[in-house]
């Protein structure tokens, strides 16, 4: 298996969120919270220990896929790489809008929006569980076609890498043609929104122009407030990475039959079988009804 060159960026992340801190500290700004911040960079952690050995059974997946490729990509080529670049943001993007539609999948992205506070080091709060519960299937389709799986493994790196930046309030907004092509800080902060008109929006990894052709781009409107709608209430790390699975379960296991425990791992977010949540489609078509003067619409237009 390659090296992950994710491992070589995180003497870069802990430098820069220092760097953040002891800048917010100073303007007064206070953007860091002692003990989220410890449990952040204790998910991050935790997230490299668990990624050394599943990336291992992924890698290996799809080498064996790659030997079923469909074509024999040339990666000495310039455009082998823009094609891989395009495909791998492709794939992040409908990885991450499923991670908010399907239980199955939020119950480990939820790792990731618990914190409350939007910093540098709340990009570090990543899942434990996502790799073992399949969020590399979204990948799968790019050996199968021609690329090589270090090339796979090695896009999604720089992505993540590219996204650690964007969990900032420290920069408002670039310039307008940056702002319509890549995923930024204010674009960002919508995604970690759970303002009603933000949530499930702004699904992009490096590009934000996914959003924008199918439907799921928001512009930010004034400050978000970050978190969950319903605050996960610890900063105990092995709690936050695992709390939530241990809900979904319990919910299928007595949610009174076959049926309804299936839907609670496919159906989104708030789902409940017996109305007692609701998701974010009905809180907005709620909203809706109560506000008919300020509705909330998501237009698909570029």
């Amino acid at each position: 298996m390659p090296p992950n060159i994710l491992y070589y960026a995180i003497p870069g992340f802990v430098i820069l969120l220092s760097l953040e801190a002891w800048f917010s500290y100073r303007e007064g700004r206070h953007l860091y919270e002692t003990k989220d911040t410890f449990s952040s960079l204790a998910l991050g952690l935790g997230n490299v220990a668990t990624g050394l050995i599943t990336k291992a059974l992924i890698f290996g997946l799809f080498t064996l896929l790659y030997r079923w490729r469909l074509f024999t990509l040339d990666g000495s080529r310039w455009w082998h790489w823009v094609l891989a670049f395009f495909a791998d943001d492709f794939s992040y993007y409908w990885f991450h809008r499923a991670s908010h539609h399907i239980n199955w999948f939020w119950a480990s992205h939820v790792v990731h929006h618990s914190s409350r506070r939007y910093n540098l080091a709340a990009a570090l709060r990543q899942t434990w569980t996502g790799n073992l519960t399949g969020a590399f299937l979204f990948w799968c389709w790019m050996p199968i076609v021609g690329f090589h799986p270090i090339i796979v493994l090695m896009m999604q790196s720089i992505s993540l890498i590219y996204q650690f930046w964007i969990h900032t309030e420290t920069i408002n907004r670039l310039p307008a043609p940056l702002e319509f092509v890549l995923n930024t800080p204010s674009h960002h902060r919508v995604h970690h929104g759970i303002d009603l008109p933000y949530l499930d929006r702004n699904h992009g990894g490096v590009l934000i122009i996914w959003d924008r052709i199918f439907g799921t781009f928001t512009p930010e409107q004034g400050r978000p407030e970050y978190g969950l709608t319903r605050d996960i209430g610890t900063f105990n790390p092995f709690i936050v990475a695992l709390k939530t699975w241990g809900e979904l379960i319990k919910k299928a296991v007595h949610s009174g039959s076959l049926k309804n425990a299936l839907l609670y791992f496919i159906k989104p977010p708030g789902w409940s079988h017996d109305g007692s949540t609701r998701t974010t489609q009905q809180l907005i078509e709620e909203h809706n009804r109560q506000h008919p003067e300020q509705p909330i619409t998501h237009s698909r237009t570029l």
